[in-house]
């Protein structure tokens, strides 16, 4: 269960959130718009992030833009 450590593991690399215009899910309350994030895991589709409940998360990369 290699997830249960992600929050942990070194910073990968910092990305800014662009925007919280989700179409399904409820973004914006664990997002903000203009704050940077520290990338601890990433996928093809994901960022794996500590948000703003200072938890570990999967967000679409849609949302970001690196740094």
């Amino acid at each position: 269960m290699i997830h249960q450590d992600w929050e942990s593991n070194r910073t990968i690399k910092t990305i800014e959130c662009v925007h919280t215009n989700a179409q399904k899910f409820k973004v914006d309350t664990v997002l903000t718009p203009g704050n940077t994030y520290e990338v601890k895991n990433e996928t093809d589709e994901f960022y794996f992030v500590i948000d703003n409940t200072n938890r570990i998360a999967g967000f679409k990369k849609e949302y970001f833009k690196e740094l």
